[in-house]
């Protein structure tokens, strides 16, 4: 465990920055989101994270009260990583730091890693209500658990049962969201997004 650095000034902002300010820990944080993960799962998810400072970082964050560590019950027995409550108030962080960053993204480069489930979080700044949304992608689906309190925010794969909503677009549509040059009920309007589903959520998009 590395040593915890501070920039010793009194200011909220960097005694937040004493925590989360690291490379990669707020990345650790977007896959967390989804729930409890394995050290294998977080590590294919995080491109160009050496194991090293992944390890690294994972222990800070549990020292820090970001972050827990259990074991799963057999058959699974594996370890995983989850987020505290502490943890789980930097989802709105990461919600304005995306929102910030959209217009920095631009076009796709060939060298650009993507995951199907990295788009969640603009999509959930996106919707509005409460609900679980499914999303299907070219990469990949993902559902999205809005107005969630407690829990994960996301997860990998079809929703877990009869969702409210469900979306289907393509890569630029939901590029052109990330990046902010698109709105999601225009998107709807459009026919760039397709919406099926009896929820409110599904319900206000086709009315919106």
């Amino acid at each position: 465990m590395s040593p915890r650095r501070s920039y010793d000034q009194y200011c909220s902002a960097a005694r937040a920055l004493d925590v989360v300010g690291d490379r990669w820990t707020l990345l650790i944080v977007r896959e967390l989101l989804a729930g409890p993960r394995r050290y294998t799962d977080l590590h294919a998810d995080l491109p160009g994270v050496s194991t090293d400072v992944l390890a690294s970082r994972l222990k800070d964050m549990e020292r820090d009260g970001l972050t827990t560590r259990r074991r799963l019950p057999p058959p699974g027995a594996a370890y995983v990583y989850e987020l505290t409550g502490r943890g789980r108030e930097l989802l709105p962080v990461l919600q304005a730091l995306g929102a910030w960053g959209g217009p920095e993204l631009g076009e796709r480069r060939p060298t650009d890693a993507v995951r199907a489930h990295w788009f969640a979080l603009p999509l959930l700044r996106a919707l509005e209500g409460e609900g679980l949304v499914e999303v299907r992608l070219e990469e990949g689906q993902f559902h999205l658990h809005v107005g969630a309190q407690d829990g994960p925010a996301y997860g990998e794969g079809p929703a877990p049962r009869e969702p409210d909503a469900r979306l289907v677009l393509d890569a630029g549509t939901c590029e052109a969201l990330s990046r902010g040059e698109l709105d999601l009920p225009d998107a709807v309007r459009e026919g760039r997004v397709e919406v099926t589903g009896d929820g409110a959520i599904a319900k206000g998009l086709r009315n919106g």
